[in-house]
């Protein structure tokens, strides 16, 4: 199966929907599967004292509040519907984040995506959560800064909005909702959980990819990676360790001015990301151990036989001593090296060549 790339435009436009597009032509070029934004309402999302994160002031150096920040790069949801429409144009799927009711509401029943990408900050937003599991959408759902928990919380949520429970939202109900085979059903048909460290950029040390297949394990449905590291190579180990979604951060300039530059990849980068993990993906195969059609070939050459080591005289003895395993492999199988020791030669062998039995 192949791996659904996500290229995390973010907030990577700096507010301008020429540089969106920009991000959607590098998405295009290195043939990803789609290209997400995030969707918000500054005002909806944050109050106008919200601290920046520390990577946030690191990347920007800037002390301007959360808020001012966010505004600045916040597009109105007519760059979206053009955004939307370009990515159309250029076939690959558009794809957002949304951070609020009135962007969820918009990214569902405006622009009818079919998928909604839930950010590790809304894990514990169970009024959002709801809100967007009642419209049935494909729901990725990024785990960073949660514990097991704090996923089955939210999986719980989901679960009472994709069964569209008519009892009152609670704690109790979710959890029901969670348990019951019908929740646990739709939650297979409808969620995939990304594993993710939410740091930009994410320490190699801290990555604890394991933790994605733990995912899997512990929950029962697809996984893959939101990958907040530097370079690509993390990307690539999540694929060969069974990631279905790679998600990453892409820029035209990790020196941009703006909070996420950093802790992206740049078209190049991009490029060779996809064409690895296709290779990774090509390289995985079914998993049963038998000889590959390349390979066959090379038995005869590789493999050795059993040879005279000297001249083997008619009715002499095999041994030890007259005997050698060389290659090619065209001969007498080296298995048979100690039965032949109890025999008889029935014919002359000259040195190297392969001893036959009759």
């Amino acid at each position: 199966m192949k791996t659904y790339i996500i290229a995390e435009a973010g907030v990577n436009h700096n507010g301008d929907i020429n540089l969106a597009k920009k991000l959607i032509d590098i998405a295009v070029k290195a043939k990803v599967n789609a290209v997400k934004f995030q969707t918000w309402i500054t005002e909806n999302v944050m109050s106008r004292t919200a601290p920046k994160a520390e990577y946030q002031i690191t990347n920007t150096g800037s002390q301007e509040s959360q808020f001012d920040m966010e505004k600045k790069l916040e597009l109105k949801f007519d760059e979206f519907i053009e955004l939307k429409n370009y990515c159309d144009e250029k076939g690959v799927e558009f794809l957002s984040t949304p951070f609020d009711f009135e962007s969820a509401d918009f990214l569902i029943n405006v622009l009818k995506l079919d998928t909604i990408k839930i950010p590790s900050g809304e894990i514990t937003n169970a009024p959002l959560l709801l809100y967007i599991a009642k419209y049935h959408k494909n729901i990725i759902l990024s785990t960073g800064m949660a514990t097991v928990a704090d996923i089955q919380n939210a999986l719980g949520v989901i679960a009472f909005g994709l069964i569209n429970d008519k009892t009152n939202p609670s704690i109790e109900a979710f959890e029901r909702a969670y348990i019951s085979e019908q929740g646990q059903q739709l939650l297979r048909e409808k969620v995939s959980l990304l594993h993710c460290t939410t740091e930009y950029p994410a320490p190699i040390d801290e990555t604890n990819l394991l933790a994605m297949k733990s995912l899997g394990n512990v929950f029962g449905l697809p996984v893959g990676y939101s990958d907040h590291t530097k370079g690509i190579e993390i990307s690539i180990a999540a694929v060969a360790l069974g990631a279905t979604i790679i998600e990453k951060h892409i820029t035209y300039d990790k020196n941009a001015e703006g909070p996420d530059h950093a802790a992206s990849i740049e078209p190049l980068e991009l490029v060779n990301m996809v064409e690895s993990i296709r290779n990774v993906e090509l390289s995985l195969g079914n998993g049963i151990k038998v000889p590959s059609n390349s390979e066959i070939k090379n038995r005869e050459v590789a493999r050795k036989s059993l040879v005279a080591f000297q001249s083997i005289k008619k009715g002499e003895y095999f041994s030890s001593g007259n005997m050698a395993v060389k290659r090619p492999g065209s001969g007498l199988s080296p298995f048979y090296y100690w039965e032949l020791q109890d025999q008889r030669a029935t014919k002359d062998f000259k040195i190297d060549e392969e001893i036959t039995l009759k």
